[in-house]
């Protein structure tokens, strides 16, 4: 036997290779045994697990955690657990002391492999894969609410969209467009033509050219609408040729605003409208516009299926809005020809300059550009961004720059302000939290600069701005005369740089602008309808109202900030407020002295 051995080992040494090539394979054949023992068949279920109340130990709890999650394989008993973590120590515990086998915990190929399939059949579960599909800009295939990332889409994140907001149906388009409905209304097409990946999941296919990828959602329809969705619109007056503004009508003796909602968003309907007991659906059209609300108390007749809700009655309609996505304005392009003339969408950082340019594409049907480029903007959707501001192929330019070579370098302006002490918290929450994000409770509360620092801040600023008048100045050297702090946050330094800014973006415009049509964002809001068709007539875009109709229904776009997150507090100190406010006084003076209308009552403080 001494010498068998003797003889294997010098066999070895003359041949190193063979050596190591045994070594993995012996490695690799131990590495086999130990997955196929541990890693085989359905999780089985023991007694106790089966039986909750019968005390289960804390790695049969794991165990049911491991089979919910869908892996289609686990360790067979809890045994096995337990030996697995003997032999890998004390990590192998969660916080509470108890083993467990959670996804991630061992790391390496293995876990990236369980991590993968537990992504592919959540999908799988909560949808099926149904065909590549015809669509048409002009006419689409799944009429429901759409989106667009130009980096990060994926299968999955459009189906959750979809599925969050109960539609039937999502589908994908050109690797990087998501479309949501409850029926497709086009032809099936070859699988090879969706040919693209998506752009945030290479390997995945995302549709192709105007194809799409079509998966139905495995969630029931009525588990996953949410009703509350429905936005309330209003009361209004019967309109006089019902059957052409308000096309579908149904009948509802047993009438209730959810049966009403559900069957206008069935009939791919944005409008809702409740009349006693019929229920109509149809668009915003100029025979039926919303925009003479009436009393409420004239709708105020009860649903007979609902005790607390009122359903209207034949001569005054209680209207929702579904979450169909009114197509009718959403098709948007390249100018046709050059334009021969530079619009600058000029505003204040923070004054609602991406959502303007958001109603102007929407209502012209052509795309807007800008002065900058934003590669996030670019990804939702903003196709004019990535081209330059002199290409004369967008509708106007969106501009912060308030430079006089700046400003005469464009022919006319729509000029956007907004309340500056709204202006200035949406620009900080976009500068630390992005286009729909929040700055951090750090950034609002957190270390920063002291008074002291910003000595002489207000003076420098005072002589830049000589030019404006005793109003900025004393302004500006309020600003300098400010006690000192031991420390602030980045907000303070913040307001202390852009408050003067907001002022001069304005009274530069005005002095240097060749063209300029002043826009208050809050009129804007109040007033869209008017507010969009004076901007639009400054493009000289010729727009049917039946597509600013359209606009309104679809105003808020992919950019509007939750207004869930608000501070708990007032940001503005009083000398914040008497600074800004001298700003405001001032603006508002060289307005009235151009015959414009002034700033409106509430850019005031509180």
């Amino acid at each position: 036997m001494a010498k068998l051995w003797f003889k294997f080992q010098r066999y070895f040494r003359r041949k190193p290779v063979r050596f190591f090539t045994f070594l993995v394979l012996y490695l690799t054949a131990g590495s086999l045994v130990f997955l196929h023992s541990g890693f085989v068949g359905q999780p089985a279920v023991s007694q106790n697990q089966a039986n909750p109340a019968a005390g289960a130990p804390a790695e049969g709890a794991e165990l049911t955690f491991l089979g919910d999650l869908n892996l289609g394989r686990g360790f067979r008993d809890t045994g096995e657990v337990s030996s697995i973590a003997r032999r890998y120590g004390p990590w192998f515990k969660g916080k509470d002391g108890n083993e467990r086998a959670k996804l991630g915990d061992y790391g390496g190929a293995w876990s990236r492999a369980l991590k993968g399939r537990v992504v592919r059949e959540k999908e799988e579960e909560r949808a099926k894969y149904i065909g590549c599909y015809l669509d048409d800009t002009q006419s689409r295939a799944l009429r429901g609410v759409s989106f667009f990332d130009y980096k990060k889409m994926t299968v999955f994140r459009c189906q959750d969209n979809c599925a969050e907001r109960g539609y039937l149906y999502a589908g994908l388009e050109f690797g990087a467009e998501c479309y949501c409905g409850h029926k497709i209304q086009a032809a099936n097409v070859s699988e090879a033509e969706c040919d693209m990946d998506c752009k945030g999941e290479r390997g995945s296919v995302c549709g192709g050219a105007n194809r799409l990828s079509v998966y139905r959602l495995q969630l029931a329809q009525e588990s996953a609408r949410r009703y509350g969705s429905a936005v309330f619109r209003g009361c209004f007056r019967r309109p006089d040729n019902l059957s052409l503004a308000l096309p579908v009508t149904a009948a509802m003796p047993n009438m209730s605003v959810d049966k009403c909602v559900d069957l206008c968003t069935e009939k791919e309907y944005p409008l809702a409208a409740l009349a006693g007991t019929a229920c109509h659906c149809g668009f915003p059209t100029t025979r039926f516009p919303l925009h003479e609300r009436e009393d409420e108390q004239l709708c105020a007749q009860k649903c007979s299926a609902e005790e607390f809700e009122s359903c209207g009655t034949p001569s005054y309609f209680i209207v929702y809005q579904t979450q169909v996505q009114d197509n009718r304005c959403m098709d948007r392009r390249f100018l046709p020809a050059k334009s021969r003339q530079l619009v600058a969408l000029a505003s204040f950082p923070g004054a609602g300059n991406t959502w303007a340019r958001h109603l102007i594409e929407l209502a012209t049907g052509f795309y807007t550009g800008s002065y900058y480029f934003d590669g996030s903007l670019y990804n939702k959707g903003f196709k004019g961004e990535r081209d330059h501001w002199r290409s004369g192929r967008t509708i106007c330019i969106k501009t912060h720059e308030s430079g006089q070579k700046e400003i005469e370098a464009f022919d006319a302006a729509i000029l956007l302000i907004r309340n500056p002490y709204k202006a200035l918290m949406a620009e900080f929450n976009r500068k630390y939290g992005g286009h729909i994000g929040f700055a951090a409770h750090a950034h609002w509360k957190g270390k920063g600069t002291t008074w002291e620092q910003w000595e002489g801040v207000g003076g420098e600023a005072a002589s830049s701005w000589e030019r404006w008048g005793p109003g900025i100045r004393q302004a500006c050297a309020h600003v300098a005369d400010q006690p000192p702090l031991s420390v602030h946050a980045e907000w303070p330094e913040f307001v202390r740089n852009y408050a003067p800014w907001w002022a001069t973006h304005t009274l530069d415009w005005l002095r240097f602008g060749k063209k300029v049509l002043v826009v208050h964002f809050e009129d804007l809001k109040r007033d869209l309808f008017v507010q969009l068709g004076r901007m639009v007539g400054l493009l000289g875009v010729a727009v049917r109202e039946d597509r600013l109709l359209c606009v309104e229904s679809q105003k808020d776009g992919n950019f509007k900030r939750s207004g869930l997150r608000k501070l708990e507090y007032d940001p503005y100190t009083a000398d914040m407020q008497r600074t800004i406010s001298a700003y405001i006084k001032t603006v508002d003076a060289a307005l009235r002295g151009r015959n414009l209308t002034g700033v409106p009552d509430d850019y005031y403080p509180r």
